[in-house]
This record gives C-alpha cells, structure tokens and sequence, in this order.
C-alpha cells in the first residue's frame, strides 16, 4: 500500500471520529468517491490502525443505524416545504 493511501485512511477515520459524520459527508469534504471512503476505512484501516479501525466502524455503525432517521426527516422537510409553496 503506498504511503498517501496510509496518510488518507487515516486522516479519514480521524474527521469521521472527530465529527461523526457518514461516509457520504467524508466524501465530499476529501473531494473522494463513497466507495473510496469505505474501502479506505473498511478494508485498509484494519491493517494500518485496528484499534482507530474499530473506532470508527462504531460511528459507522452508529450512522447506518440512524439513516432511517434522517431519510425520514429530509422527506417531511421536502413535501413541508413544498405543501407551503404550491
């Protein structure tokens, strides 16, 4: 494994522990793909850092969970809004 790909998951895994965010948020704010992100995390993590892997697959974990939660809300907030402007 190169080194900035080392460098990358790393500093992914940090922001993601730092701000909880999913992989969707990481994605943009480190200008990757998605699946870049999970694999960074999911399969190279592990072999650099398994304690930070562990750690962030909690938050992952935690985030898969409550998308339901979100998707639900950006639904309500959608047809709220466009209930009041049509």
């Amino acid at each position: 494994m190169q080194n900035y790909i080392r460098k990358r998951a790393v500093k992914i895994a940090q922001y993601i522990l730092q701000t909880s965010s999913t992989v969707r948020q990481a994605a943009e704010v480190f200008g990757i793909s998605k699946s870049t992100v999970h694999k960074d995390v999911a399969e190279r993590l592990p072999r650099i850092d398994e304690k930070l892997a562990d750690q962030v697959k909690g938050v992952l974990d935690k985030n898969k969970a409550e998308r339901h939660i979100r998707g639900g809300e950006a639904t309500r907030q959608k047809y709220a809004s466009s209930h009041l402007n049509g």
